[in-house]
């Protein structure tokens, strides 16, 4: 199974964020810099994490951006589900003339990952770590 570079960065950049644990906006650039990513390559991940609800940005000179949700309540899987949607990884193709077996058994093993990365916070990472802004 396999993440896409967007989902590593929208996890970084959120544990950045909850470990910084300010009403301060962070500007991208700054987020950008921490991860050495693009400034308008991590906006673009910005936005979808605006869009789920999980940060908000601030615009103005002292802008940036900064957690909505409250960080005890951000689970690994919001910010997966932000970044990859809600799609199943496995999609059987064949044409069967009852419900797939492999596809219960591979959606199954996805909800139970699914349950362990709604139980994980970030801020249970967050509090392992110092930053400093």
């Amino acid at each position: 199974m396999k993440y896409s570079k967007a989902t590593n960065y929208a996890l970084h950049t959120m544990l950045f964020l909850v470990a910084a644990a300010s009403d301060k906006p962070v500007g991208v650039q700054q987020l950008a810099e921490r991860q050495e990513v693009s400034p308008t390559y991590l906006s673009k991940i910005l936005t979808k994490l605006v869009k789920a609800g999980l940060i908000e940005s601030a615009s103005g000179a002292n802008g940036g951006y900064r957690l909505k949700r409250k960080k005890e309540d951000i689970s690994f899987l919001d910010i997966i589900h932000a970044i990859e949607g809600t799609a199943s990884l496995f999609d059987c193709t064949l044409n069967h003339p009852s419900e797939c077996l492999i596809q219960q058994e591979m959606v199954e093993a996805e909800r139970r990952m699914e349950d362990y990365l709604r139980n994980k916070k970030i801020s249970e990472l967050a509090a392992q770590i110092t930053v400093a802004l």
